[in-house]
Parts: structure tokens; sequence; C-alpha cells
């Protein structure tokens, strides 16, 4: 199983980007997908996660209001807005082992391989 991360770049500080994940309709249909982020020296933490079937979202404090997470049958989105240099890092998204929306890294099973975002000041 593998999932494809992608749409990363250089920004400026108060741009937008639009992640997509993909992967088989197999490895989305029933589970939550999370996106996630690695600064370098810094520990991977959660960014946002869907359910399932979209019906449940959450996300970390630090992107509320900015950042927002979709999905269609086979790619799921990370709408960024108001970009920060501070969201600069890799973003991996990863597929659950159930159809909740956790935030913590164990809830899932496969993982991208990352595409790095950069938000110069």
């Amino acid at each position: 199983v593998q999932l494809q991360a992608s749409g990363g770049g250089l920004v400026q500080t108060g741009d937008s980007l639009t992640l997509s994940c993909a992967a088989s309709r197999r490895t989305f249909s029933n589970n939550a997908v999370g996106w996630f982020r690695q600064a370098p020296g810094k520990e991977r933490e959660i960014v946002a996660a869907i359910s399932w079937n979209g019906g449940s979202t959450t996300y970390a404090e630090s992107v509320k209001g900015r950042f927002t997470i979709s999905r269609d049958n086979s790619k799921v989105y990370l709408q960024m807005d108001s970009l920060k240099p501070e969201d600069t890092a890799v973003y991996y998204c990863a597929s659950g082992r159930s159809s909740f929306a956790s935030t913590q890294i164990a809830s899932y099973a496969y993982w991208g391989q990352g595409t790095q975002v950069t938000v110069s000041s």
C-alpha cells in the first residue's frame, strides 16, 4: 500500500497551498486519513485528520481556522491558508487503522513519502 503526497512548495507568509494525498480506493474507502508534519529537529505532529466518510474532522490548535481537510473517493486534501513561517515542515499523509479521525500517530498504518512546505517570512 502506498500513499502519494503532493502539492508542497515554497511560498510567502500569508499565501495558500493545497496538498493532495492519493492512494488506491481500497486504502482510503473505510479508513480515516491524517495529515502530519515534521519540522527539522522536531517530532512529527498531527495537523488534521478526517474520518472515513468525511463526517468528522479534527485539527491541531495551531492550524484551526487556517487549514481545511477534505476528501473524496480517492484523494484527501489539505487546504492551507494564511501560511506562516512556523508551518514550514515536511507534510505526510497517512491512512488510519480505523475509520475514526484519530490524532495519534500510532493509529495510522500507512504513510506517504512526504512533501516539503516552506514558508518564507
